[in-house]
């Protein structure tokens, strides 16, 4: 043992129980606490956590330990911590109840996702709090399920307000993937005195004292090692020294010593410890069930077995340490351990647990074996409701191992590379797919191959290195499955727009190859309509692609769509509205695409439907709502551990806003981002951005030069166009009027194709600015009726500030007068701060004096806490606030209590009549 012989305090732990006396004391005060103890094994992580229980006195404590053999089990590490608080299911919003008992396996459902798992848990952890603090605490989590060891780090991240204290023991060995960046108590060696003091304390016979120096030397001040490798030395090695050195790891020679002394057992014993070992859940009841099978006498076993000190059974088993249980299993050979896997399998309720119970059969198995891989590709389908793609990568991987036929061999390895792609295990996916590709085939199992292959490539490596074979892949599935063809080409001219340059062959090759497919006439289904509108673009021009396009998102308008198909083509549908200017179409589907999105908890989707919305919501002038998707987007990110929406979110927001250096900031981080680095699309929208800003502040040779750079690639249409849009204003400003010219006469080809208020009121803006006289007039006066008609209404508000400055200019004032206060009123409310501050100017000018924005009394609201204010304002409760941002009510709560200060009110009613538009925002 590490403690004294009080029994009472740890020696030489003085530090490390401080550190965790202070989070228990700060759980009893309400706040929570989170704490990684890593080290190697035997350091005393183990023992640092019962010393943590010991002054748990008054909380409510619940505690896992993670499994080696259980890695693969989706969401076990997890059921085992929360199986003692699902009596609060009930309590929980429906979506996160229903997630959490399909992961759990106690529900039949469609896979959860991981992170509404994540959010339910959260929220399970908070209604199990009641009067007493929480304890979590989880040994061993290097060995915990990856999804486990996921949702418990998202869980970590994001507790705040609850009285809850998540302690997790790492051995220092383990991966820092998944728990990383987490609060840590680094458990190190302890010192020579501590060590000697230690060693004393278990040694009850003579030690020689030159015996005594080489023990605590090479045990490195490991508390276990000191305790265990005595146990192994004779009275002679003892008293004089006289054996031979050990050279394994430190690791290695306490696991041996285990077992030495297992292998001192009775045979049963060895058995009923194998068992133990090898079905981790620690059900006293299985255990016994096994036992039994194998003819053990149980009782007599689990005495000799607690006896030992190496396992106790009370109302779970309980290794002494983790060692023991890799010792157990170890301790006898191959054939021992199938047996024991076979009569697990046997005692295994399948209706309950069949997943654990195939599991057992597949490691009993003694080679392919087709009815047990059967049954794994069964419950592989299970495993993915449960656990997700992970769950049924690792069940589909061994069924593919235990298949004979080799037909049914490559069929199931592509299954299986295809979860693991999805999973995010790249070179094993390359790996199956390679093993799929050596059995045999048929031509649309190829297909499907090098379709994975292309996809694992834009994932692993980049757009441009997957084109290649996403482009071969949909010809190759054309033949057999049109619809998977026609996802596979759309997937292909997003990896090409993205690439930009760097793309080999680019988005022409796949336009021409979308053309030559049968079928691909523009007259087929709305997806094919897409796909065909957009090729004939690139390779024949706007005119001939556009009609195509616009009655393609008219039908995506119309029509109606299951949540897979909305999910996967309402994105695409998006964006060719926004590609040919049809603004009620993109402002309708993007709105559709986030509520289907949020309905069905598809995180993956979600983020990029939030941010295609708060695009739209910008140029309908509306700052605050496009802020408001932003919070959401990057409450997402964080539980996600991706920056990468609330720096889009900036990019798209904050120019408008006038804000350089959050803007520039935002340019930075994108542009240098590792894996969108030299990427087309990048460019395109960066410096779309910065042309806006400097539009804005009024620098136009910096506007100039970066919307140059944002049209270069005018086959990307969107932010491309809206370039060329920049660059007319800045270049008239410049008075270099055949460049803008030139833009002008392409944006007006544009429009007249399209011909949408949208697209026909930008060309009119454009063609204003470089009018004069009347026609200049009449311009400005059709850009503003077509614009508003739109419902553009932050153009329309430029359009209104362009036209005040032409006034102004004629010497027209009155007038100029007239328009400049409109605009300022549109571009102040919409938070479009720089464009309204050269309205503030131009009215001066004009001899109108215009009030700044008063903040000196404005209060200052985090983003956080104005979207909350504004969701409370929508009528949303705190669990409904919570599931929106991903945070527990409590923390809702919390934050909730930090508005009524900051506004000086004292209830939600009272939120109702704050103006949240006049709120100053802090980081």
């Amino acid at each position: 043992m590490v403690r004294d012989g009080a029994g009472t305090e740890l020696i030489g732990r003085q530090d490390e129980c401080k550190v965790l006396d202070d989070l228990l004391a700060q759980a009893r005060a309400g706040r929570s606490g989170v704490l990684v103890v890593r080290g190697e094994a035997g350091i005393g992580k183990t023992e640092l956590l019962n010393h943590l229980l010991d002054g748990a006195t008054g909380c409510r404590v619940v505690r896992a330990v993670g499994v080696q053999s259980e890695m693969e089990l989706s969401y076990a590490g997890l059921h085992q911590l929360c199986a003692p608080l699902l009596s609060h299911l009930e309590s929980l919003p429906e979506p996160q109840r229903n997630a959490l008992r399909t992961a759990f396996g106690m529900q039949v459902g469609d896979a959860p996702d991981r992170f509404l798992v994540g959010l339910a848990t959260l929220s399970l952890l908070a209604a199990a709090v009641g009067d007493e603090p929480l304890l979590c605490m989880v040994d061993d989590a290097q060995w915990l399920d990856r999804v486990s060891a996921q949702t418990l780090e998202f869980v970590a991240r994001r507790l705040l307000a609850e009285p809850v204290l998540l302690v997790l023991a790492v051995r220092e060995s383990g991966s820092r993937e998944v728990l990383a960046d987490l609060p840590e108590l680094a458990v190190r060696g302890l010192g020579e005195r501590e060590s000697r003091e230690l060693l004393d304390s278990v040694v009850t016979g003579p030690l020689d004292q030159r015996v005594r120096d080489r023990i605590v030397a090479e045990t490195r001040g490991n508390p276990l090692a000191l305790v265990e490798l005595p146990r192994g030395l004779t009275l002679l090695e003892m008293a004089g020294g006289f054996g031979v050195p050990e050279s394994r790891p430190l690791s290695g020679r306490i696991e041996a010593g285990f077992l030495r002394r297992i292998r001192s057992l009775s045979a049963q014993t060895q058995q009923l410890l194998l068992i133990a070992a090898t079905e981790p859940v620690g059900d006293v009841s299985l255990l016994r069930s096994a036992a039994e099978r194998l003819g053990i006498d149980v009782d007599r076993a689990a005495t000799e077995a607690e006896a030992s000190g190496l396992m106790t059974l009370g109302t779970w088993v309980r290794f002494r340490h983790p060692l023991v249980r890799s010792a157990a299993y170890r301790a006898v050979g191959l054939e021992e351990r199938r047996r024991v896997h076979a009569a697990l399998a046997e005692s295994i309720d399948a209706t309950l647990y069949p997943e654990r119970r195939v599991w057992h059969l597949a490691s009993a198995a003694t080679g392919p074996d087709e009815n047990v891989a059967a049954e794994l590709e069964g419950s592989a389908g299970r495993a993915h409701a449960r656990g997700g793609v992970a769950a049924a990568a690792a069940f589909l991987d061994r069924a593919t191992a235990l298949t004979p036929d080799p037909v049914r061999r490559g069929a199931r390895a592509l299954a299986a590379a295809r979860a693991k792609y999805q999973a995010g295990a790249y070179d094993t996916a390359r790996e199956l797919v390679d093993a799929a590709e050596l059995s045999h085939l048929d031509e649309a199992g190829a297909g499907r191959a090098t379709l994975l292959r292309g996809q694992i490539m834009s994932a692993a490596k980049s757009a441009s290195a997957g084109l290649p074979l996403l482009l071969e892949a949909a010809k190759r599935l054309q033949p057999f499955d049109p619809a998977l063809a026609d996802q596979t080409y759309r997937d292909a001219i997003y990896a090409a727009l993205t690439a930009g340059r760097l793309a080999t062959g680019g988005v022409r090759d796949v336009a021409d190859a979308v053309l030559s497919t049968p079928g691909h006439t523009g007259t087929e289904s709305r997806e094919t309509r897409l796909l065909t509108g957009l090729a004939r673009v690139v390779t024949e021009g706007y005119a001939a692609g556009a009609p195509v396009l616009l009655d393609a998102v008219a039908a995506f308008r119309e029509g109606e769509f299951s949540a897979e198909d909305g999910l996967g083509w309402l994105p695409f549908a998006c964006r060719m509205a926004h590609n040919t200017w049809d603004f009620a179409a993109w402002s309708e589907l993007s709105a559709r695409l986030v509520d289907l999105a949020r309905e069905n908890g598809a995180l993956a989707v979600l983020p990029s439907a939030l941010l295609l919305r708060l695009s739209n919501r910008v140029f309908a002038g509306d700052l605050r709502g496009a802020a408001s998707l932003t919070v959401e987007a990057s409450a997402i990110g964080e539980a996600t551990g991706s920056s990468f929406f609330a720096h889009y979110g900036a990019l798209v927001l904050e120019p408008f806003r006038g804000r350089e250096p959050a803007t520039r900031q935002a340019i930075e981080t994108l542009t240098q981002d590792r894996l969108l680095r030299g990427e087309g699309k990048v460019t395109t929208a960066t410096q779309w951005a910065a042309a806006v800003l400097y539009n804005g502040l009024g620098r136009y040779e910096e506007a100039y030069a970066a919307a140059e750079r944002g049209c270069e690639n005018p086959q990307e249409m969107g932010l491309s166009l809206q370039s060329r849009v920049e660059l007319v204003e800045a270049a008239v400003r410049l008075g270099r009027t055949e460049r803008a010219a030139e833009a002008v006469r392409t944006i007006e080809e544009m429009a007249q194709v399209s011909g949408t208020p949208w697209a026909l009121g930008t060309s009119a803006a454009a063609r204003a600015l470089v009018s004069e006289g009347e026609t200049a007039d009449a311009l400005h006066r059709e850009a503003i009726e077509r614009l508003d008609t739109a419902g553009v209404r932050m153009d329309s508000a430029r359009a209104r500030l362009r036209h005040g400055e032409w006034l102004r200019l004629e010497r027209r004032r009155a007038q100029a007068r007239t328009r400049l206060s409109e605009a300022h009123e549109m571009l102040d409310a919409a938070g479009a701060e720089a464009f309204a501050e050269r309205a503030r100017r131009e009215l001066k000018a004009v001899g109108v004096k215009v009030r700044g924005r008063a903040t000196a009394e404005t209060a200052v609201l985090t983003a956080k806490e104005v979207e909350i204010a504004r969701l409370v304002q929508g009528g949303f409760t705190n669990p409904e606030i919570g599931a929106r941002l991903f945070l527990s009510p409590h923390t809702v709560e919390w934050h909730l209590r930090k508005v009524f200060v900051k506004l000086g009110v004292s209830s939600r009613k009272e939120i109702d009549s704050v103006r949240l538009e006049a709120m100053a925002t802090a980081p």
